[in-house]
């Protein structure tokens, strides 16, 4: 079996993604760190679009992508972190541990409020910005998080 489709250290959940090269490059992220992706109906696209396959390269079948009809079919084991513009702690503060949930919201509009007020405020994380700055592009936000939690639990299953 590969090494990717295992436990996973992580679980990378994508809220109703618009941007198939942005789905892409974190399926490609996904195949390299071993962590699993988790996409959350309606997408923007279809799996099969041309521009995602383009950015994940020939990276699909290395990566382990289930989808979800909505958030709620979802049923995380364990903590979810959602990163949003709207929290109060800096993402680095958060202590990850393997196998938690690291959810983001769509590009054009983040996570919805209603859904970012049931979590305990901790949990509600952000990626420090000059103060008018509106967002980062998704994929390197994934990236930047996951590498984050990764590196506290000292890259364990990674060369």
């Amino acid at each position: 079996m590969n090494a990717c489709l295992n436990a996973g250290m992580f679980n990378i959940v994508l809220y109703q993604p618009e941007i198939p090269p942005n789905t892409g490059n974190i399926i490609r992220l996904c195949a390299n760190t071993g962590c699993s992706l988790h996409l959350i109906e309606p997408l923007g696209f279809k799996l099969e679009d041309k521009q995602l396959r383009r950015a994940g390269l020939d990276y699909h079948e290395w990566a382990d992508v289930k989808t979800y009809p909505d958030l709620a079919t979802l049923n995380p084991e364990q903590a979810i972190y959602a990163l949003s513009t709207k929290g109060k702690k800096p993402y680095h503060q958060a202590s990850f541990k393997k196998g938690d949930y690291l959810l983001f919201g769509p590009e054009t509009r983040g996570l919805p409020e209603d859904y970012l007020n049931t979590l305990d405020e901790d949990l509600v994380l952000r990626l420090p910005m000059l103060e008018h700055s509106r967002s980062l592009n998704l994929s390197n936000t994934v990236a930047i998080v996951t590498y984050e939690a990764l590196r506290q639990n000292q890259f364990s299953e990674l060369l």
